[in-house]
C-alpha cells in the first residue's frame, strides 16, 4: 500500500506540472498577441478645424474709432489726475499703444510721480474678448497690460510702481462686435 501511495503521489505531481506548463505556455502566448480590433462604429467625421487666432499685431493700422477697444481707467484716477474719458482710448485688436494715446499716458505717468497721486501703485489688468483660445487670450490680456506699462514707464512713471496682471477672456461678455470691443481693454487702476 505504501507502494501505490508514493506512486499516487508521482502521477499527481506530474500531472500537476503538466497542467502549470499548459497554463505558463498559455499564459506566455497570449500576453503576447495583440488584442482583438475595437468593434465597428458608426465613421464619426473628425470635428472642423478652428482657426487659428490672429497674431498679436506688432504694429496695427492706426484706428480712430474709439469704440473698438480702450484703455479702462478708474474713474477715481481720472478725477485725480484730471483725465475726461475722452481721452483714453486704445487700438483694436493689438497689444500696441497709438500715437494718440501716448498723451492720456504721459498724464497718468504725471499724476503718479509729482501730481495727487505720487507714491501710489498702479495696477495695469489686461483683458480680451471671448474669440480665440483661452491661453491666447490670457497671453494677449498680459501683452497688452505690459505694454501699456513700457508706454507708462517710459513716460516716467517709476517701474516698481507699475504692476500687470492678466485676465484675459474671464470677464469677457460680449457676443457681438459692439460688446466684444469693450471686452478688449486694460484696466487701470489704483494698486494696495
Amino acid at each position: 500500500m505504501a507502494v501505490r501511495c508514493y506512486r499516487d503521489r508521482r502521477k499527481e505531481a506530474l500531472t500537476m506540472k503538466r497542467a502549470l506548463s499548459i497554463l505558463a505556455l498559455g499564459m506566455a502566448l497570449g500576453c503576447g498577441s495583440d488584442p482583438p480590433p475595437p468593434a465597428k462604429t458608426a465613421e464619426v467625421p473628425p470635428p472642423a478645424a478652428q482657426p487659428a487666432p490672429a497674431p498679436i499685431a506688432n504694429n496695427p493700422k492706426p484706428d480712430d474709432d474709439p469704440s473698438k477697444g480702450n484703455i479702462n481707467i478708474s474713474d477715481e484716477i481720472k478725477k485725480a489726475c484730471g483725465i475726461s474719458d475722452a481721452e483714453a482710448y486704445f487700438g483694436y485688436d493689438s497689444a500696441n499703444i497709438r500715437p494718440q494715446d501716448k498723451a492720456v499716458l504721459q498724464k497718468l505717468a504725471t499724476c503718479f510721480t509729482s501730481g495727487p497721486l505720487k507714491g501710489r501703485e498702479m495696477r495695469l489688468v489686461g483683458h480680451a474678448d471671448n474669440r480665440g483660445e483661452e491661453d491666447y487670450n490670457m497671453l494677449l490680456g498680459q501683452k497688452r497690460a505690459d505694454n501699456v506699462k513700457t508706454a507708462i514707464v517710459s513716460a516716467g512713471m517709476t517701474a516698481d510702481k507699475t504692476l500687470t496682471t492678466s485676465r484675459g477672456e474671464l470677464d469677457a461678455t460680449g457676443a457681438d462686435e459692439t460688446s466684444w470691443a469693450k471686452d478688449r481693454r486694460v484696466d487701470i487702476v489704483l494698486g494696495s
